[in-house]
């Protein structure tokens, strides 16, 4: 639905109420604005109660107002420009406290994604990781500080796993050269999409291998060349994109691995342990 948003607006704007309609006229004409307001804000905006404005989310199809609002934002993520972003936030909070604003923001995203996460593609990508002859680990631009937390994790715990770099694009080809079709790689990717990613993602499809994409949404390019996906919502919060609900959810892949490993998963962090302590890793205590 997010994709047709306005085309629905439009299409059903004969039957609007009036004050319907100056809500519609005003998103057609101001999506990248309506987007990150309120109800109330909207509201006043062009003169209506905010129940008007409920009710006008509720006549398009969706479960209530924050579900429209998402719709619009979806629409329109990968098109802002940072400046454009920076904007959009300013709209979006002021006169409120940026601290809770944000921080409730994060949290409707994290139960966002526990409500609509689809359990039988989690453990679908856990079997594909586990059975993978090598694993390759995938992220640019915002997305690459995920791809190196995911990839320190998955490292300790699995022997064969690639983090691939991405400071030149002649160099991912050839870091990808021996991928085949018993390989997976894991692409991350959230808007703006890279097209660096896109390429590499097509690149090792054309090799054969699977394609394990962590993104966003149905829409997102990468899923559209997944054969598996975990989606977790990412927020445009002005020109940064909120990876809370990403990390959580590459949280609960690394848990959801080590637990398939059972006693290798031990095994290892134990042998780990004592290579840390008799070589001094990490500091002690004051009092050790």
């Amino acid at each position: 639905m997010a994709k047709s948003i306005l085309h629905t607006i439009e299409s059903n704007m004969s039957g609007f109420s009036k004050g319907q309609k100056r809500i519609a006229g005003y998103i057609l004409q101001n999506y990248d604005k309506a987007a990150f307001m309120t109800a109330s804000k909207l509201g006043k905006l062009v003169g209506v109660s905010e129940s008007t404005v409920v009710r006008f989310a509720s006549e398009l199809g969706y479960d209530g107002y924050p579900s429209m609002q998402r719709a619009l934002q979806e629409m329109i993520r990968s098109r802002l420009t940072s400046t454009q972003r920076i904007q959009a936030a300013g709209d979006m909070f002021s006169g409120q406290d940026v601290l809770s604003a944000v921080v409730q923001s994060d949290m409707e995203k994290l139960r966002v994604m526990v409500g609509e996460a689809d359990r039988r593609e989690f453990d679908r990508v856990v079997d594909k990781i586990m059975s993978a002859r090598h694993i390759y680990i995938l992220g640019v631009r915002s997305s690459s500080f995920v791809a190196g937390y995911l990839n320190f994790y998955m490292h300790q715990l699995i022997e064969n796993v690639t983090l691939v770099q991405s400071n030149a694009a002649g160099e991912i080809f050839e870091q990808l050269f021996r991928i085949g079709p018993e390989d997976v790689i894991i692409a991350i990717s959230f808007p703006r999409y890279s097209s660096v990613t896109m390429n590499t993602v097509k690149f090792a499809r054309d090799r054969g291998a699977s394609i394990i994409a962590v993104t966003d949404n149905e829409l997102s390019p990468v899923y559209q060349m997944a054969d598996a996906a975990l989606l977790a919502p990412c927020e445009m919060l002005s020109f940064v994109d909120s990876m809370v609900a990403p990390l959580s959810l590459i949280n609960a892949l690394l848990i959801a691995v080590g637990a398939r490993m059972g006693t290798d998963a031990t095994r290892t962090f134990a042998e780990l342990e004592d290579i840390w302590n008799a070589y001094g890793v990490f500091g002690k205590m004051d009092d050790e």
